[in-house]
């Protein structure tokens, strides 16, 4: 059976992708990683706010004491009260480029055109295979039009493929009006892969402190519809590649989003509840699907049931939509 896949112009084993998570700080964790069966690595992100405090820490002690004298027994830097990693996620590049033979993906998470576009540079310099752009932005401006949120979107990605020589993913929202107009014009703004979908995390609030609190819900197969849906509808309309991300926990999930049109399927959630080595479990059910179903290869299943393939196009759209409401009924 042929797992091989083609993704970012790289050829991959498997269509098993690890997608950012904790885990991913660990070259030991990586080798796991490998071993389980994933295709490529992505490596948790690194924040805009963690470069801009760097920048920010760097300039304070470039000036820091200036009109002071050096001799003064008080000239003492003040200590930063933030680790910021930049240098560390270099390292980390480098050590698991040393130690990998699937590709090493970083990953930058940000909103603006700020100073991580040179950083993007160097993460392209410690030997980064490829570069996913992870764009998470809740635009709040009541004065910003959906067009200038497009627009902005676009220009980070033209911004970044402008700079680097290796690929660019966009992990992205599906919150625009049109998403198959904004697929399109961020493949031609340069994208290479649109990783569908990037989940918002909203916050909570607590009953007891009446504070507002994180609250972090790792993804259940449930969440798998939603790229499904726009995988199936992008297939062979878009010629850039399709990663899926989100809801993707067993092999039966990976083969639904191949057959949809993924190149590859991405999972954070279930190795964080189940363990790194449920990549090899997923990947041991994804075989036996294909055996039962005399599929040979990836190659031969990807995009069959897309929207362009599929015996019921509607399927994707309004009038299955129509169809499922007069369909269902309630239990009681």
């Amino acid at each position: 059976m042929d797992l091989r896949t083609k993704y970012l112009g790289m050829e991959l084993k498997s269509p098993l992708v690890v997608s950012a998570n904790p885990l991913t700080e660990s070259v030991k964790n990586l080798r796991r990683m490998e071993d389980a069966g994933a295709g490529a690595i992505v490596l948790f992100s690194l924040f805009e706010e963690q470069i801009r405090a760097e920048r920010e820490a760097l300039h304070h002690y470039l000036v820091y004491g200036t009109e002071s004298f050096a001799e003064a027994p008080t000239y003492l830097p003040e200590p930063t009260q933030y680790h910021v990693g930049t240098e560390q996620y270099l390292n980390l590049i480098r050590a698991a480029k040393e130690a990998l033979d699937v590709p090493v993906i970083a990953s930058l998470n940000g909103t603006s055109l700020g100073g991580w576009i040179k950083f993007a540079k160097r993460m392209e310099e410690a030997g980064a295979d490829a570069l996913e752009l992870n764009i998470y932005w809740i635009p709040t401006d009541m004065d910003m039009t959906g067009s200038e949120v497009e627009e902005h979107y676009v220009d980070v990605v033209r911004s970044v493929r402008g700079a680097l020589t290796i690929p660019v993913a966009v992990k992205l929202s599906p919150f625009f009006s049109n998403f198959a107009n904004m697929a399109r014009r961020l493949e031609k703004a340069g994208a290479n892969a649109l990783v569908l979908f990037n989940r918002f995390y909203q916050p909570d609030i607590d009953l007891e402190t009446l504070e507002v609190k994180p609250n972090v819900i790792l993804s259940t197969p449930h969440a798998l519809r939603l790229p499904l849906t726009w995988i199936g509808l992008l297939y062979g309309r878009v010629q850039c590649d399709l990663a899926a991300t989100s809801g993707v926990h067993t092999g039966e999930d990976v083969a639904k989003l191949l057959l949809a049109g993924a190149n590859v399927t991405m999972m954070a959630s279930a190795i964080l509840r189940n363990g790194i080595d449920h990549i090899h479990k997923v990947e041991t059910e994804l075989l036996g699907w294909m055996a039962t179903h005399e599929y040979e290869s990836v190659q031969q299943l990807r995009g069959s049931v897309s929207q362009i393939n599929a015996a019921d196009p509607s399927a994707f759209e309004r009038a299955q939509y129509i169809r499922s409401l007069q369909e269902y009924k309630p239990n009681f």
